[in-house]
């Protein structure tokens, strides 16, 4: 299967941190488009990189965003997990 997935991996509802998390060949480059910081494509793997994510030029939530690039990964495919302010409006943004 070559399709790139994403969903929340925390509970909805109240709580301090969500995260949102993609997996598979495209998930660098999906959230390289609206995250603001370091460029996800140049980063090592297995790092967190600080900035924030954007729709267009609307300001969503500042961000960690951790890079693990396959086959090193739980799915020996690239993962990107976006760890963000917690509820369900922001969480339901970035997703």
């Amino acid at each position: 299967m070559n399709d790139t997935i994403v969903a929340i991996s925390t509970t909805m509802g109240v709580g301090a941190i969500s995260i949102v998390r993609l997996s598979g060949k495209e998930a660098i480059s999906i959230v390289n488009k609206s995250f603001k910081g370091k460029n996800l494509e140049e980063v090592s793997t297995h790092t967190i990189n600080y900035g924030h994510i954007y729709d267009e030029n609307e300001l969503i939530d500042e961000v960690l965003v951790s890079v693990m690039k396959g086959p090193r990964s739980f799915t020996a495919e690239d993962i990107v997990e976006i760890n963000c302010h917690g509820g369900i409006i922001t969480t339901n943004r970035i997703l």
